[in-house]
């Protein structure tokens, strides 16, 4: 790779970084687990496993990032977890 396809190639990963969002879940005291991995699966397209592992993360840590992408992309998928009764937001 030359030095000018590299630099290239760098900058486009820094656009794209820069482009991205993220869904943080956040841990409540009122949603089950098995509400908050069903509504994983649906709103955010996650593997069983992967909707499980975010629901632990959640009740342990507090948080989870359950998606990234553009914003374009997660408003939807985060309207439905709000609709939902989870508690998220994009940053």
């Amino acid at each position: 790779m030359s030095v000018k396809e590299k630099i290239k190639e760098d900058h486009l990963v820094d656009v794209l970084e820069q482009n991205l969002n993220e869904i943080i879940l956040y841990n409540d005291d009122v949603n089950t687990f098995d509400h908050v991995i069903e509504t994983l699966i649906y709103a955010c397209e996650h593997t069983p496993e992967q909707a499980e592992q975010c629901s632990i993360l959640v009740h342990y840590k507090g948080k989870c990032t359950v998606k990234t992408g553009t914003f374009k992309e997660l408003e939807p998928k985060c309207s439905l977890l709000l609709d939902a009764g989870l508690s998220a937001e994009i940053i």
